[in-house]
């Protein structure tokens, strides 16, 4: 019963909500810049290159035998991935630059200046020296 409690006592915490959080948000996060690339990015490259959806670009390894597809490199697909892991990492180095520059500890205060009767002693301190 007591790994139980222990389980819920972890589970509860609030590290292990803030990452579930953060693993649901960077899911949606993930299938909107998917699209960006797919649906907004890539098809005006391929207009500019001559018209090629990039979803379609592969070569033939081995053709199409009885019962059994061709065997195609989809290097079209690949490129769309790395556009999409780009921007997400471009994305997230952004976010976390924003959050340590919130994070930054504020300069130290200057040391307060003496009051009146700190003063008056360190004078007296000075001519009992001389």
């Amino acid at each position: 019963m007591s790994l139980l409690k222990e389980f819920r006592e972890f589970a509860v915490k609030g590290n292990v909500v803030d990452m579930a959080v953060g693993v649901i948000i960077g899911g949606a996060f993930g299938k909107i810049v998917s699209s960006l690339v797919s649906d907004v990015i890539m098809p005006p490259i391929g207009w500019i290159i001559g018209g090629v959806d990039f979803k379609d670009l592969a070569f033939e390894i081995a053709p199409a035998k009885e019962g059994a597809e061709a065997v195609m490199l989809k290097y079209g697909a690949f490129i769309q991935n790395v556009f999409d892991f780009l921007i997400i990492a471009i994305a997230v180095f952004g976010m976390v630059k924003i959050i340590n520059s919130l994070k930054k500890a504020p300069a130290p205060e200057a040391a307060p200046e003496p009051t009146a009767e700190e003063k008056l002693l360190t004078e007296i301190r000075d001519l009992l020296k001389k």
